[in-house]
């Protein structure tokens, strides 16, 4: 496999997921922002892993790796280092929420997740995302 190609394809994909994510708060629909915000972080991460050729755990939370690659990431990246793994797995265990709600006590998606939150998360995951792909912007050229 080609890590170029990948990392470029989940970067990618993670740009998409956040307009999806930007549609679903226009539509006022804030468990879909979540879900898809996490998303977009998720493929992010994954897509500097991959370009590392890190191999990352087979589950949403993959913030964890990032450590054992901090001394490669730019600056900009390793100061938000922290922060991108505390998200990574605040949003990893809200994922099933954001798209099932609470099954066992009948409470949709819809009445867990507010504005302030979906707005928040959203633009905390815009702003790691545009590091990320400032990040592999040589790889952005290369591959689209």
């Amino acid at each position: 496999m080609k890590n170029t190609t990948m990392a470029s394809n989940y970067i990618f994909r993670a740009q998409r997921c956040l307009r999806e994510a930007e549609l679903a708060l226009s539509e006022k629909d804030y468990a879909g922002a979540v879900r898809r915000s996490q998303e977009a972080l998720e493929l992010a991460i994954k897509a500097v892993l991959r370009y590392l050729a890190v191999e990352y755990p087979k589950e949403h939370d993959v913030g964890a790796p990032l450590t054992e690659v901090e001394d490669r990431l730019p600056n900009y990246l390793k100061e938000r280092l922290q922060d991108i793994q505390e998200l990574s797995t605040e949003l990893a265990k809200v994922r099933g929420p954001a798209l099932y709600g609470y099954e066992r006590e009948g409470t949709p998606a819809r009445d867990i997740f507010g504005k302030d939150y979906a707005e928040n998360t959203y633009n905390t995951v815009k702003e790691i995302v545009d590091l990320c792909s400032k990040f592999l912007k040589p790889v952005k050229k290369s591959f689209k």
